[in-house]
């Protein structure tokens, strides 16, 4: 029978625990691949001013329990429910979640997550902005949300986006996973360990003396770094930047089909399979943030679109195929990228009433 402390590990969702000069926070919801709960961002929230404020902590690190992923994201069954009922939780869940993905952002002690596994959507959140990323040979990340008639959030929009290069473009509406060599090319992963060496790259950073620099945590990390097994898109780059460089979505689409390669037909059957409305929406947020100047700025604008999605016909509809029903059908409306109008789209760029952190932007106006 398990005792008293195991049941409560079991029941809770997020453990936070001091380990030596390390502060942890094991994301705990193994069998729904440790997707995130309102409580869980939350608690990572409190965690975060615990280990600021104690000067015993040098660094954190963020992982996820079991074998399959740090974070498939939020909880999208939750999100669906609650727009059903007209509930403010999942309005509540985004403005609490972009707000720590911001906060991460300026984190001031070294901030280390162990991207191993599936890594999607709000796990990306809670990655991404980190000091210190990992990827493993088992990382999968991806940002597939307009495949349930959704758009690539918790900031996409800015960290698709500050490279100069198309591949976040191609991330954000294919939806399509990156391992670990991948993620790094991309810009959203730093380093690669092999998933084997964790356990003992835990223990030394624990074993760091309180106050350690950041320079320090880092040099730490780099011990245990290798070269990543090759990736798939190095070599397709070139072939990323001409296709995906357009801003409207029916002109990548020609460019694809006007290339004959395998590569290019692949991408036409994957996005054939997403929401038009999804494609359309996601495209204008990445090209309006790839002149915004700040990540707040982002995260706003996609907090306003947040009340577009739980007014949609294909957010519900995408849910019920992919999660609810499971039979990968999803019957979106409009149906044609064709039929997709710019009112469809414009409903999605209009600013919320009550901001995340300031009311900067104001669409139709230069960002």
């Amino acid at each position: 029978m398990p005792s008293t402390s195991e049941t409560r590990a079991t029941e809770t969702e997020t453990l936070v625990e001091r380990q030596g000069a390390l502060g942890r926070i094991r994301l705990n919801r193994p069998k729904a691949l440790n997707s995130l709960t309102l409580q869980m961002v939350r608690d990572i929230d409190t965690a975060l001013d615990d280990f600021e404020r104690d000067p015993s902590i040098s660094a954190v690190l963020v992982t996820g329990e079991g074998e399959r992923g740090l974070c498939a994201g939020g909880d999208i069954r939750a999100i669906y429910d609650g727009g059903r009922t007209g509930s403010d939780v999942p309005t509540t869940f985004w403005r609490e979640e972009y707000r720590l993905n911001a906060r991460i952002s300026r984190y001031p002690k070294p901030y280390a997550v162990i991207m191993d596994g599936i890594v999607m959507g709000g796990g990306v959140g809670i990655s991404v902005y980190g000091s210190h990323r990992i990827v493993t040979e088992r990382t999968r990340f991806a940002m597939p949300e307009t495949g349930i008639g959704f758009f690539p959030d918790i900031g996409a929009s800015w960290f698709l986006t500050r490279q100069a290069h198309e591949l976040g473009t191609y991330i954000g509406l294919t939806g399509e996973p990156l391992g670990a060599a991948d993620a790094i090319l991309a810009g959203l992963a730093d380093v690669f360990i092999k998933s084997g060496r964790l356990a003992e790259l835990t223990g030394a950073l624990a074993a760091l003396p309180a106050h350690s620099s950041r320079e320090t945590v880092s040099a730490v990390i780099a011990g245990f770094s290798e070269k990543p097994p090759a990736g798939v898109l190095e070599p397709q780059q070139p072939a990323i930047d001409r296709l995906f460089a357009f801003d409207m979505i029916e002109d990548i689409i020609a460019a694809l089909r006007s290339d004959d390669s395998p590569f290019a037909k692949k991408l036409l059957t994957v996005l054939a399979a997403k929401s038009p409305l999804s494609l359309n929406v996601t495209l204008r947020l990445l090209r309006l943030g790839r002149k915004t100047g700040t990540r707040e700025d982002c995260l706003e604008r996609e907090f306003s679109a947040t009340a577009a999605v739980l007014r949609s016909h294909d957010f519900y509809e995408g849910v019920r195929a992919a999660v609810i029903d499971k039979d990968r059908n999803p019957q979106w409306r409009p149906q044609r990228l064709a039929d997709v109008t710019a009112a469809d789209v414009d409903a999605y760029f209009q600013p919320s009433s009550h901001p995340l952190f300031s009311n900067r932007i104001k669409e139709g106006s230069p960002a």
